[in-house]
């Protein structure tokens, strides 16, 4: 069986991190490939068909300069790969690393695109910086733009999630005792980030009207901790909304890794962004929001239109918070509308991001590379 060796973040619990836990998803799918992954240390849980490399020595999301160096101990590994599939976001450090000291005449390569960091890199940094055999995007942005510059090994695959986990259910007592939510309330929950992306000001703007619309309305910030910055914005917002006499109808989820029971509390998903600066083109978060049939609100960012259509979805206009706030107020009084866009998108994630199938197409990739 051919082997692939994916160069990644640490993947271990808790699964919370999209990028780590779709290299697990891949890995732990795909039937025709051996697959190996980077762990910090053994990890207890995993499917004995995935090959462990303990390289790293801490799970820290954000690697520091003694973790990164830590990836050259697989230098004498690489002979013993058939792929070298590199899944970390490509930069001009890494790259070069990768293609100096890790990469072979024995192996081919592969580089996933997460996202194009055009706020950062120029349109040479990326002749630069993508050297692999094979690119794959996770958008027709991406992909359109890559082949735009000349390349001509790129594809285009969306990222995939574990549709048995990521499904509609119940909302599960324990958790909305947790979080202090009534089964009563009605649930707006917002999985992105404090810092990035630029929606955490304009919610909190929002809340009091859309309280004061919706008086048994509870706001649920879904957000993870990425770095000190986050920790700071959190702590803004919570003396904010104390200065508003709202802090009782928001809840904090902080790092929460079951994410389905997260969604599943929710009446509705916001994803009210102003940029995807250092986010996944297709964000994960609202994937699997749409997998648990929820109606998610999001902004009309040109990236997030390539699958957030108004079948599925409810856009609005980026920044505009008076729309925002009227969107989830209808929403609040429809219930068969809820029910018709949270139905057409799971139709949308099974069509197009069932990990099975995605896991298909990149066996499909892998083989076309090595014949």
């Amino acid at each position: 069986m051919k082997r692939i060796l994916l160069v990644t973040r640490p993947v271990a619990p808790p699964w919370d991190e999209a990028s780590k836990n779709f290299a697990y998803y891949l890995a732990n799918s795909a039937k025709n490939f051996s697959f190996s992954v980077l762990t910090p240390g053994l990890v207890q849980d995993f499917s004995q068909t995935i090959q462990q490399l303990p390289v790293y020595t801490k799970n820290n999301l954000n690697l520091n300069w003694n973790q990164r160096l830590r990836l050259l101990k697989l230098i004498p590994k690489v002979k013993d790969f058939d792929i070298l599939h590199f899944m970390l976001t490509p930069s001009k450090i890494n790259a070069f690393a990768f293609k100096f000291f890790l990469s072979s005449k024995k192996n081919k390569t592969v580089q996933t695109i997460a996202t194009l960091r055009e706020d950062l890199l120029s349109d040479k940094d990326f002749k630069k910086i993508l050297f692999a055999d094979l690119l794959i995007t996770y958008s027709d942005y991406a992909k359109n733009k890559l082949q735009g510059l000349g390349f001509e090994n790129v594809i285009r695959i969306y990222p995939g999630i574990d549709l048995a986990k990521f499904m509609p259910n119940g909302k599960n007592l324990e958790t909305l005792s947790r979080f202090e939510i009534k089964d009563t309330d009605f649930v707006v929950i917002y999985p992105g980030e404090y810092v990035r992306l630029g929606a955490t000001d304009d919610i909190v703007a929002s809340l009091p009207e859309l309280f004061k619309q919706i008086p048994n309305a509870k706001f649920v910030f879904a957000n993870r901790f990425k770095n000190e910055k986050d920790v700071q914005k959190k702590a803004e917002v919570v003396e904010t909304l104390k200065k508003e006499g709202i802090l009782d109808k928001v809840a904090f989820t902080d790092t929460f890794s079951d994410m389905p029971k997260i969604y599943n509390l929710a009446d509705v998903v916001v994803f009210p962004v102003r940029n995807m600066q250092g986010k996944f083109d297709v964000p994960l978060a609202v994937i699997e929001a749409m997998a648990c049939e929820k109606p998610v609100v999001i902004s009309d960012l040109p990236i997030l239109k390539e699958f957030a259509t108004k079948d599925n979805s409810v856009i609005i206009k980026t920044g505009n918070t008076e729309q925002f706030i009227s969107e989830i107020v209808e929403l609040s009084k429809d219930k068969l509308r809820c029910e018709q866009i949270g139905k057409a998108a799971r139709k949308y994630t099974e069509e197009n991001f069932d990990i099975n199938s995605v896991a298909t197409q990149y066996e499909a990739a892998y083989e076309k590379l090595l014949a």
